[in-house]
């Protein structure tokens, strides 16, 4: 048993390096630098684990009562009560210039890296090739992957800030490169993106999101559905 999973490793590694050199010249032909692609895939490598924590997302399988049990805990709202007032100018400046409310954010935070705790510490050049070389997302994540390499050839992100989950998210508020490209802002104004260590990019960002994505302030944010039926 032990053998024949060693066996499929390793041919899972080979086969990922032959569909590396091909996404290497995939990525040439975008318009990124033969530098950036080198210096950000030299050590690429094939990730099972990746695989694993694909197929059992919490979304998945656990209920729904029990998702919102773990993280919206007493805990998290007295941390989230301390942070706010250690960020209060960086909130209200957010709140008035993107209209989405403080205590949204927080929650966001909290929800996603527990305030900035679980950032995740994977290879997220790895993570996001490992995801592009499997067939079921093949597509979704070798976009991801080709914009990660833009970003950073961009010089909009550095290439030493490429650490994250296991699905390829980055920073405080887990932002996938697509997003980063999309929605991320360089509120501090230092010349670079930091969604980690800069919290002024990191609480405008995810602020600047949520707007795009349609957010009204002091409206609802889900409507009430009554069933006909029980439904589990």
């Amino acid at each position: 048993f032990l053998f024949a999973n060693f066996n499929s490793l390793l041919a899972n590694q080979l086969n990922f390096n032959l569909w590396l050199n091909n996404f290497k010249l995939t990525a040439l032909e975008t318009g990124i630098s033969q530098n950036t692609i080198d210096d950000v895939l030299k050590n690429a490598t094939y990730l099972e684990k990746v695989i694993e924590y694909d197929n059992r997302q919490p979304e998945f399988f656990e209920k729904t009562k029990v998702y919102i049990n773990k993280r919206a805990t007493k805990r998290a709202v007295s941390q989230a009560i301390i942070l706010l007032k250690q960020n209060n100018s960086i909130f209200d400046k957010v709140e008035k210039d993107f209209n989405v409310e403080k205590e949204i954010i927080l929650s966001l935070w909290s929800t996603e890296t527990n305030f900035g705790r679980n950032l995740g510490k994977m290879d997220i050049v790895s993570s996001l090739a490992t995801l592009s070389f499997d067939k079921r997302r093949s597509k979704y994540f070798t976009e991801e992957l080709l914009t990660l390499l833009k970003l950073v050839d961009k010089k909009i992100l550095k290439k030493e800030s490429l650490f994250g989950s296991w699905a390829g998210a980055l920073g405080n508020f887990q932002f996938m490169p697509s997003s980063i490209k999309r929605h991320a802002i360089d509120y501090d104004n230092d010349g670079y993106i930091d969604l980690k260590k800069s919290k002024h990019d990191a609480i405008a960002s995810a602020a600047n999101y949520i707007n795009k994505m349609g957010w009204k302030q002091n409206t609802p944010c889900f409507n009430k559905v009554n069933f006909k039926k029980k439904i589990d």
